[in-house]
């Protein structure tokens, strides 16, 4: 028999529950505190002042549930001592929402530690901990996650989400789930529709050892005496302050391993908490692994390179030209000048597109403004795309003084006065918002959970790059256009030169101390690091050979007494050797980071082992749950 559960508001039915449901599969919160551990408040309707008795249009229904706690942050509680690792919890989540083979909202991974007969395992199951301070919701740019007063979840609409997966690397628990065959996110929705009728989440009611809990906040379960913020393996509370609690009272080794490929293990300090640690697994040998520096990160690689050339070379171009530079002015008044311009659009343009058909539903990118006011990555496209508007206005106002141009239409000669006070307006509007773009660029990468990004190295190398590969891209124009009019180039490139050597003297830094604080690190940045010198190892001997051989060799091109023909030639020697630097450098910054997630141990949560399966084709069996990352 089923039994209508309906809302006390008003009488309509939410759904029908079974009525063979047990306690322990019922809420019961009778306590509630003021405050959880870290100062918020768990009245959410005190805190955010919304009204009470919203409804949550759960399938399109208008009914309001009656849990007298609805307006409380809950969370969930679990107790590692009990988890026997069956991962019923990961069944009934992936049968209740659905979910194909290759996602799950919860998984269970577990670290182990110490040595027959005192062999130790502690398992761990993790969903989406509903956070008081949601990265994902800061950094998703289309706005497609909303934390309700209502049982404080943190819900997402995948029918909002294009794809990016910008979620998924904020994310320090790997909540959020990217779908590469349907190209958009979707995660765990705190079961709501369950709380609605006063039952539990499904992972939390199928849960055979009762190591899974779930309630108001901070309310310790019966026959539970801890309720801890962290537990071994997992990352630190303080990146979100998630809303989960963890009892783990067995005395376990000093030292705990992942079972999956993530060369990361876990030792207990003197405070006898876990921290992160590295664990070289894979040795110490050096390698090349060339083919591996291609990812499914390359149109961000090609993006984030060709918007910062670009963005430098006209920045170079236009405001020596406002400086009363000689050759960069006299380059203005040739029939290149526009070319140039054309050619920073071209650039930045297919980088950006480039971006765009990284997206899992390239056709919504225009939802890529919806969140302003949080994501990076709102401010970083709006930054780019002003950049591109007052660019294309820059190249139209200046063809009337384009020579070739005046020639064949000599009637927009006349506008010649007027069109150029518009393009040098819209070049002074172009140059701040690249600017603007180029520095939230920057601020999309400086992510807590994952430490080998959150480091300023990522400003010196985004600007350092867009001096020197901004000096390279002008200076294939303007040195060769005016070499060919029989114009000096010695003082140009003395110009392009000093601001080559700069960019690579402030990316050479930041790359220098980037790679003491992480050799010198324990976290999951150490651990990037040591795969860096390992995996990657001659491959980031490379990079740091062209690195050198740029920054001792740039000053040749400063040296009025070497002729001008050699000094081309070193130009473009250079040039090559620090593009090829620059597309290593940055194929390795995409590839190296290792995120701080929780563990994982089977099938698609070990990396090892995904990449195992598509070598040897297991991957092609769907029931694995592996799938292609490429859309």
């Amino acid at each position: 028999m089923l039994d209508k559960t309906k809302s006390q508001n008003t009488g309509v039915a939410i759904w029908e529950m079974r009525t063979e449901e047990q306690p322990y599969a019922k809420l019961n919160d009778t306590e509630v505190k003021k405050e959880n551990c870290y100062g918020q408040k768990i009245d959410l309707i005190e805190l955010t002042g919304l009204e009470k008795g919203r409804s949550l249009h759960i399938n399109e229904n208008p009914a309001v549930g009656d849990n007298p706690n609805r307006n409380k942050q809950h969370g969930f509680f679990f107790t590692a001592d009990n988890c026997i690792g069956c991962h019923a919890c990961e069944a009934a989540c992936a049968e209740k929402n659905e979910t194909p083979a290759h996602l799950a909202f919860r998984s269970v991974g577990y670290v182990e530690g110490g040595s027959f007969p005192d062999y130790k395992r502690l398992n761990i199951s993790m969903a989406c901990n509903h956070c008081d301070d949601p990265v994902c919701l800061k950094g998703c740019p289309t706005g497609a996650y909303t934390k309700h007063a209502e049982y404080g979840a943190v819900l997402q609409d995948p029918d909002t989400c294009f794809g990016c997966g910008y979620c998924t690397w904020v994310c320090p628990y790997n909540a959020p789930q990217l779908d590469p065959i349907q190209g958009q996110v979707s995660k765990c929705n705190m079961c709501v529709d369950r709380l609605e009728v006063g039952l539990k989440p499904a992972c939390v009611s199928a849960c055979l050892g009762n190591a899974l809990d779930f309630g108001v906040i901070e309310n310790i379960p019966d026959n539970r005496e801890q309720a801890k913020t962290s537990i071994p393996g997992f990352p630190n509370p303080e990146i979100t302050q998630p809303n989960i609690r963890f009892q783990q009272t067995r005395v376990l080794p000093d030292e705990m391993k992942r079972t999956d490929s993530m060369p990361v293990k876990y030792h207990r300090d003197e405070k006898g908490m876990y921290k992160p640690n590295i664990d070289q697994k894979e040795g110490t040998e050096r390698s090349w692994n060339v083919q591996r520096l291609s990812s499914r990160e390359n149109p961000l690689v090609l993006f984030t390179l060709l918007s910062q050339a670009a963005i430098g070379a006209f920045s170079i171009l236009f405001i020596g030209g406002l400086l009363g530079v000689d050759t960069f002015k006299l380059f203005q008044q040739t029939n290149m000048h526009v070319p140039f311009g054309m050619l920073c659009l071209l650039m930045v343009g297919f980088g950006l597109f480039m971006s765009t058909m990284h997206l899992g539903k390239p056709l919504r990118f225009y939802r890529g403004f919806n969140n302003l006011k949080h994501s990076p990555v709102c401010r970083e496209g709006l930054g780019i795309a002003v950049f591109m508007a007052m660019l294309s206005g820059y190249i139209f106002f200046s063809m009337p003084s384009n020579p070739w141009l005046s020639q064949w239409l000599p009637s927009i000669v006349s506008v010649q006065p007027t069109s150029s006070l518009f393009a040098t307006m819209a070049a002074c509007l172009a140059i701040p918002a690249s600017f603007t773009g180029l520095y939230y660029m920057n601020r999309c990468y400086r992510i807590k959970a994952r430490p080998f990004w959150n480091h300023w190295q990522v400003a010196t190398s985004f600007f350092g790059n867009m001096l020197s590969l901004g000096s390279i891209v002008a200076g294939s124009l303007i040195l060769s256009t005016l070499y060919l009019s029989g114009v000096d180039t010695k003082s140009t490139l003395f110009i392009l030169g000093s601001i080559l050597w700069l960019g690579i003297l402030i990316e050479g830094f930041g790359l220098y101390y980037h790679a003491q604080a992480m050799s010198e690190s324990d976290h999951e940045g150490g651990a990037s690091h040591y795969v860096q010198k390992t995996t990657f190892g001659k491959t980031y001997i490379l990079r740091n050979c062209l690195m050198l051989f740029s920054i001792l060799t740039a000053p040749l091109l400063l040296i009025q007494s070497i002729p001008e023909t050699w000094q081309l030639i070193a130009f473009i020697v250079l040039s090559s050797v620090i593009i090829t630097a620059s597309l290593i450098s940055r194929a390795l910054f995409y590839v190296l980071v290792i995120p701080t997630t929780m563990p994982g141990a089977f099938f698609w949560k070990n990396k090892g082992f995904e990449a195992h399966a598509k070598d040897i084709g297991l991957a092609n069996m769907p029931q694995v749950g592996v799938v292609a990352t490429e859309h």
